[in-house]
């Protein structure tokens, strides 16, 4: 993983974000870095800093903010209230604070800015739009605020450029992309639309150029969208090279400019729907996972009645998610309960040099001084204050443990109830080439999982097919006999959808087929018969030839070995459930098609991509001759960011952190964050 020091893209967007809540006051520059070490709330009261203000913004706008900044953190920024600008519910005149929208640039929303400016609901507004905004509509609002007399009520107007959503510090989507790779890829799209469209994702893009505040230099294969938006994109920075306030506070030296890889999710379609068996990806794919929220509901046991779960995760704050998002799942299980037991060993500890053992969790003054007074054990005054003052702490991080706690059993239902880890293991080794001289061998193990109605979700029996068809040669007849075969055995024998963990999975029984699951076969046959048609036309390449056969993570046997020795030792709670389920989690881990991409442009390596990728360069006119640039020395690539046209996945995000190190940091983009069910979602709109 990454341990480089340099500001990433979430907190150069935060930084742009705090610049627009102080009204884009251009004395915050320095407060705004996101190297700097000011703190809003130590401004002095009345400055632009946390002057009282109100917030409207508009539904794609506040997917951005949302990641970014909670309530109370808005509030220390002196937010007093947010607001939807297409709120039904009629906003109340504040005329003595200023209002910050932050909205896109469209003709509803200038009309309701407009509208509220005649009304003269606040003092003054100040208008941020979070992309471009576009010279005929401008005209048009400038119309409007003259017919109604309200022109002095514009403070300020900006292009913010901040049309993506930052979920973590090298992790990005665009804004209001949903179903791209269905978009990009059906069939009945004009192209005048296609035309809109690609220029739309060319300027989310120029939104994390300029947020980055560097040129880029830009790569991605020959043809098609990546081109497209690649060529697009190359001219837009080429035409505003002061793009975004961001530009004048660049924390990158002249010489270490990033790399931009385009790649289109064409070239590797099974990454986002096999199964994965990392914490983070698990979370996203088992439990129900939106914009870093999480939500699933408890099993009802001993007469107690299931609830409904929801809990936020920011993997750059909550220090367990941050180390363990990217292990495999039973490392997550063990580590949580290690530092759960640490934890309370820790505060039992503290409590027990506290009068009569105090159990209350506010540890005030009183409490601390009762201690001190009564210096059990012979521990010094100043250690006593010490560890008691250190418990608020302490409780947190118990509080932080026992939330990944009621996670991890909810996947832990998840992943028991569907048997995820045999799809998990067979879909692997079809992925990594293990059945590559054996077709019939890869078939039958595929058909005996696909027809067996106790193991797994439609779902799940889906994407192994998929699976099967994309990474294996077998011929379009046996991908077709084995998708009947599923279907059969699941109309024959029936599910009900009835959920263990309360996320995206089901538990078995027999019956007939629900009408849920119903829709999902249907989908899902429809899925399967178009790639295998692309497959037909050689429009998807074969991964199971590029394969990384050599990339293993270290010590997974030892690992392995360890887990199972301290499961027997602990036979309680989750550990001793996980070993009979997911002791197949701890596999080898390939470097996928993406990682290997991108690591062959970064070390420049001949014979690679790096000979057959376009090369453009915003600061040079004309396509770059690679084969020239051989002749000369390149500066080495610091900084790389990752965007996928037609949709990502964190199993992709997790695999491209495998090439980051204390040299290299790797952002990963996409035009939005799937999920597997959401993908299949989409290829079953396109048969």
């Amino acid at each position: 993983m990454p341990t480089m020091e340099a500001p990433s893209l979430k907190s150069a967007q935060l930084a742009a974000v705090h610049r627009m809540l102080s009204l884009n006051d251009t004395n915050t520059t320095k407060a705004s870095s996101p190297s700097s070490s000011f703190s809003y709330n130590d401004a002095p009261a009345g400055t632009s800093y946390n002057q009282w203000k109100i917030l409207i913004y508009d539904i794609p706008c506040r997917s951005i903010i949302s990641p970014l900044l909670s309530v109370s953190q808005l509030r220390s920024r002196g937010v007093t209230l947010h607001l939807l600008i297409s709120s039904t519910t009629e906003r109340e005149a504040i005329p003595d604070v200023p209002a910050v929208y932050f909205v896109e640039p469209t003709r509803s929303n200038l009309k309701t800015i407009a509208e509220d400016c005649a009304k003269r609901l606040y003092s003054k507004v100040h208008i941020n739009f979070v992309t471009k905004l576009d010279r005929a509509l401008m005209e048009e609002f400038g119309k409007l605020m003259v017919q109604n007399g309200c022109l002095d009520m514009i403070a300020s107007l900006h292009d913010q450029y901040l049309d993506f959503i930052c979920l973590e510090k090298n992790l990005f989507s665009l804004s209001n992309q949903k179903d791209s790779y269905a978009m990009i890829n059906g069939s009945g799209v004009t192209d005048m639309v296609m035309e809109n469209y690609l220029t739309d994702l060319a300027f989310g893009l120029l939104s994390v150029v300029g947020t980055t505040g560097c040129v880029p230099v830009i790569r991605c294969p020959r043809g098609g969208a990546p081109e497209m938006v690649a060529r697009k994109l190359n001219k837009l920075i080429a035409e505003h090279p002061s793009t975004g306030a961001n530009y004048n506070h660049s924390h990158h030296s002249k010489h270490m400019r990033p790399l931009l890889v385009i790649l289109d999710r064409n070239m590797d379609l099974i990454t986002p729907i096999q199964h994965s068996s990392t914490y983070q990806a698990l979370i996203d794919d088992l439990l129900t996972h939106q914009a870093n929220r999480v939500e699933f509901t408890t099993k009802a046991e001993g007469g107690v009645r299931s609830q409904v779960k929801k809990f936020d995760l920011d993997a750059d704050l909550d220090t367990f998610y941050q180390r363990h998002k990217f292990n495999p799942f039973p490392e997550a299980i063990e580590s949580n309960g290690v530092e759960l037991n640490n934890v309370t060993s820790r505060e039992k500890a503290i409590r027990s040099k506290t009068v009569g053992g105090n159990a209350d969790d506010n540890v005030d003054a009183t409490a601390t001084a009762n201690a001190v007074s009564h210096q059990e054990d012979g521990m010094a005054a100043s250690d006593l204050a010490s560890a008691v003052d250190s418990l608020p702490k302490l409780l947190e991080q118990k509080k932080q443990l026992e939330m990944h706690t009621s996670i991890l059993q909810a996947v832990m239902n998840e992943v028991a109830a569907r048997d995820v880890p045999q799809f998990y293991e067979l879909e692997s080794a079809l992925a990594s080439g293990q059945y590559k001289n054996d077709p019939l061998k890869a078939k039958n193990a595929v058909m005996a999982l696909a027809i067996d109605v106790s193991k797994g979700n439609v779902e799940d029996k889906i994407r192994l097919v998929i699976v099967f068809c994309l990474a294996t040669t077998a011929p379009g007849s046996d991908v077709t006999e084995v998708a009947s075969a599923m279907a059969n055995a699941l109309e024959s024998k029936g599910t009900t959808h009835t959920t263990s963990g309360g996320g995206k999975g089901a538990a078995h029984g027999h019956g007939l087929l629900s009408k849920d699951d119903r829709i999902k076969l249907d989908k899902g046959l429809k899925a399967i018969a178009y790639l295998k048609n692309l497959r037909s036309m050689q429009m998807i390449p074969n991964i199971v030839d590029a394969v990384d056969y050599g990339s293993r993570t270290a010590g997974n046997s030892d690992l392995l070995s360890g887990f199972m020795a301290r499961a027997t030792n602990q036979a309680t709670g989750l550990l001793a459930k996980a070993t009979e389920k997911v002791s197949s989690m701890l596999g080898k881990i390939v470097k996928h098609y993406s990682t290997r991409v991108v690591e062959n442009l970064c070390e420049m390596k001949p014979g690679t991509e790096d000979d057959e990728y376009l090369y453009l360069d915003p600061k040079v006119k004309g396509d770059v001759d690679v084969k020239i640039l051989r002749n000369m020395t390149r500066s080495p690539c610091r900084e790389v960011i990752t965007f996928v046209i037609g949709g990502g996945c964190y199993a992709e995000y997790q695999n491209l952190q495998m090439i980051a190190d204390e040299r290299r940091s790797v952002t990963y983009g996409s035009t939005e964050l799937m999920s597997p069910c959401e993908f299949l979602s989409q290829l079953g709109k396109l048969s």
